[in-house]
């Protein structure tokens, strides 16, 4: 079990969330050396080659799905009770925690290439911003208009918000490194292998599944946190809360629904609708149907600034959890 307890933990969460909000994901640094993610991405993609056989049955490929994310997750976990216990005999090693956890978060990085987005909009128009709008959505950008545009991103900050934020920071505060690493080792692997695509529709199946069941918690919270912030951009508390408790189901997704849904309150807009990727189009309602339909750049930092707030929310309430546990 990790190296360190749940009161202590909160304490390293709170500077990794503190970190990766002021330093992110340095390019000079990641130019120089491999991201972590990287080399989970290394191990799933040789998983793949290695064990996705195309010629095999798709109950086999299934079964060994299965087997390889058991792998993973096990390799995952042990790898970070190795460096959590590494760290714990270095003397006052315990300040290096918070630097690994940062590295694994995801606030600064999804901010930055959020805002890309609406700078594109202001600098060079609706084809710049389609270019940057491709870079974190998977939909066809060329067939999004300008509110098209403005609500992939706004989209893309509310679901990653969940995946790349909370549920990283949930983790680890409960299970620590090994819970950390373990969530971003089958993150990936939903994200590589996790597709109803010919290839992976068998083999990937237990990733995608086991990536909802971990996201479970964290997209409720990470919805509940952003309705918190909604006063800060014109909106109330009540009602990003009531649209993502009436409109989350909608979403095909069992987790995606609910931050994005909190997003449409908080806004006023109406999210999610009929999208987009590449020759498929996907027929899904609209989340806060009776919301806004046109949204423009400033809603891009209306959401970024929700963003913000609700980092920093997350960071309040771990600190909230911590005063109870010493009162």
């Amino acid at each position: 079990m990790t190296e360190f307890p749940f009161d202590i933990r909160l304490l390293l969460l709170i500077a990794a969330i503190g970190l990766d909000a002021l330093i992110g994901d340095p390019d000079w640094l990641w130019r120089r050396l491999p991201h972590p993610v990287t080399w989970f991405g290394a191990l799933i993609g040789f998983c793949d080659r290695a064990f996705n056989r195309d010629t095999a049955a798709a109950v086999i490929r299934r079964a060994a799905g299965v087997g390889v994310v058991i792998v993973l997750v096990a390799i995952a976990w042990f790898a970070g009770l190795l460096v959590e216990r590494l760290v714990a005999r270095i003397p006052y090693g315990i300040v290096l925690i918070p630097v690994i956890a940062s590295v694994l978060m995801a606030s600064r990085s999804l901010h930055d290439h959020v805002a890309r987005v609406l700078n594109a909009f202001h600098s060079g128009g609706l084809d710049d911003a389609r270019k940057a709008v491709s870079m974190i959505v998977g939909r066809d950008p060329d067939s999004l208009d300008k509110s098209g545009v403005t609500r992939a991103a706004i989209e893309s900050t509310a679901e990653n918000f969940s995946d790349g934020v909370v549920a990283p920071a949930f983790w680890f505060a409960v299970f620590g490194l090994p819970g950390l690493f373990a969530y971003k080792m089958i993150n990936t692997a939903d994200s590589m292998i996790g597709h109803r695509t010919a290839r992976h529709e068998a083999f990937g199946w237990a990733a995608a599944r086991l990536d909802d069941l971990v996201n479970l918690p964290a997209s409720r919270l990470a919805g509940f946190l952003i309705a918190m912030a909604a006063p800060f951009v014109g909106g109330t508390i009540k009602q990003s809360m009531l649209v993502m408790l009436d409109d989350a189901r909608k979403h095909r997704s069992p987790n995606a629904g609910w931050p994005e849904a909190a997003m449409a309150g908080a806004l006023g807009l109406a999210l999610a609708g009929p999208r987009r990727y590449g020759e498929r189009v996907v027929e899904d309602p609209f989340l806060n149907d009776g919301g806004r339909h046109e949204a423009g750049p400033g809603d891009i930092g209306r959401a970024l600034k929700i963003l913000r707030v609700a980092t920093a929310a997350g960071a309040v309430l771990a600190l909230i959890v911590w005063l109870y546990l010493h009162s």
